[in-house]
């Protein structure tokens, strides 16, 4: 079966029950997934560790490098089991919330968060359930018990998500089952990118960046933005990650859902303007997880994303628990081929910044990509060991293939995560001439390019010292 082909704009596959058999890991592998993502908020363990083998296997029969994605589960709040499985609550009702285990019941319910009642104020808004329940803080004792007015009902549902958007918690962002989901996946060479949840500082990603260089692992990290102290640090939280999600499902909770369009392009267009790739995640295609097709409002979100200016783009439910999670990748590589007919990037170039320490590396790359487009070149070739290079360069959005050459292969296939960017094996690097002459040939035996193509090559000089980017060359083929 042949794999399509990638578009630029990449795209993450949500694992779960209906897609981690081996079977359906090999169609999404056909449809074009780009990363599997393993969300750690479900499942356990032993289901991941059998995921991740299924992933190497289909990696392995396609000759792929699909990234793995591990998303930390981070310091999600939930009530507990209610009684029958659900128990209506109705505008004005008082309920109380505790700390100490119960069954609940529309008079008494339990939170797992021993310090909920000392976070939380008089008058401060408590959403359930992705905001389908609205409750208001009446009063609390600051040790276990806070009383709630309902202020919208409906049916409080076992072990559904609390937000408290009026609230500074006091939860670590990296909690208990965190750091033992981290201990697992830390153990597994192949995971390619590590995501935390409900990221409130950058120190959050230095903490998380200090426990995988610990472990000698060289996952890259993702931020995810879903609190609105998120969005008050995001240019320190953007500078210590290696990329961003915008998580839109607990954001939109957490904040006006009016102002999640203006959200999503402002730190697309930052992150951007950073070298960070950003993934926009959530709802996207979200009636496809029962219908065979998305509606006129999904396709536009998709397209939307697209220009934009997303790295990648995330299915959650749809693949993870949907009736055909082939069948969704198919249509959205549909919507991302049809709009990047369309794709404008004027406003969203970057520029070197001067302050920075990589200044120099960083103009050699933004002025590759620049000349392959004024010579209308047919590829743009990066020899690099972090991967760093393709990010830099793919932040230009140049309308050229941009494909990297490392011996890491980690890196490789880390950067399927990144717009346009397609990485490939390669560590002989002897001299500059002649690394440069074993990637034009390794290019035009795979039929990426033919005689009389033109390359613009990025690399370091001397090639074994290994340097940042600090060399461009146009290559004829020859």
């Amino acid at each position: 079966m042949k794999i399509i082909d990638h578009q630029n704009t990449k795209i993450v596959a949500t694992l779960g029950p209906a897609s981690r058999s081996f079977a359906m890991l090999c169609k999404l592998a056909e449809e074009g997934v780009d990363v599997f993502r393993l969300n750690f908020s479900h499942g356990n363990h032993e289901e991941h560790k059998k995921t991740i083998t299924n992933i190497n296997k289909v990696n392995k029969k396609y000759g792929l490098r699909i990234a793995i994605l591990a998303d930390l589960q981070g310091p999600k709040l939930r009530v507990g089991l209610m009684h029958n499985d659900g128990v209506p609550i109705q505008k004005g009702d008082i309920i109380e919330f505790t700390t100490k285990l119960c069954v609940g019941t529309k008079e008494k319910v339990y939170i797992a968060y021993k310090d909920f009642a000392r976070d939380v104020k008089k008058r401060e808004k408590i959403l359930i359930d992705d905001g389908t329940l609205i409750l208001e803080v009446v009063s609390t004792n600051k040790k276990d018990s806070v009383k709630l007015r309902v202020v919208f009902g409906g049916i409080l549902k076992s072990n559904k998500g609390v937000n408290l958007p009026d609230t500074a918690i006091s939860l670590p962002s990296i909690t208990k089952k965190d750091k033992k989901d981290l201990k697992f996946i830390l153990k597994h060479k192949e995971v390619n990118w590590i995501a935390l949840s409900f990221v409130r500082s950058a120190q959050d990603m230095v903490q998380l960046k200090k426990l995988i260089r610990k472990a000698d692992h060289s996952a890259l990290c993702i931020a995810k933005i879903e609190k609105p102290e998120a969005l008050e640090n995001i240019d320190a939280i953007i500078n210590e990650s290696h990329g961003i999600m915008i998580a839109r499902g607990d954001l939109g909770v957490e904040v006006p859902i009016q102002k999640l369009p203006s959200i999503q392009k402002k730190i697309i267009k930052k992150c951007i303007q950073a070298g960070r790739p950003v993934v926009v995640a959530t709802q996207l295609m979200d009636s496809m997880i029962t219908n065979p097709s998305p509606t006129r409002a999904e396709v536009t979100d998709v397209a939307n994303a697209v220009l934009d200016g997303t790295d990648a783009v995330m299915l959650s439910g749809e693949t993870s628990v949907g009736a055909h999670p082939h069948l969704v990748v198919r249509a959205m590589n549909k919507i991302i081929e049809e709009t990047e007919k369309h794709y404008e990037i004027q406003g969203k170039r970057p520029i070197a910044d001067p302050n920075s320490s990589t200044f120099l590396s960083d103009v050699v790359c933004l002025n590759a990509a620049k000349t392959a487009e004024e010579i209308k070149a047919n590829a743009i070739i990066c020899l690099t060991q972090s991967g760093y290079t393709g990010f830099k360069i793919s932040s230009y959005r140049p309308n050229v293939k941009i494909y990297i050459f490392s011996e890491n292969v980690n890196r490789l296939a880390a950067v399927n995560i990144v717009w346009g960017v397609k990485g490939i094996y390669y560590k002989k690097f002897t001299t500059t001439d002649q690394t440069i002459e074993d990637v034009i040939k390794i290019l035009r035996d795979k039929n990426l390019l033919k005689q009389g193509d033109i390359a613009v090559n990025t690399g370091s000089m001397p090639i074994k010292k290994r340097f940042r980017t600090n060399m461009l060359k146009i290559t004829i083929v020859e």
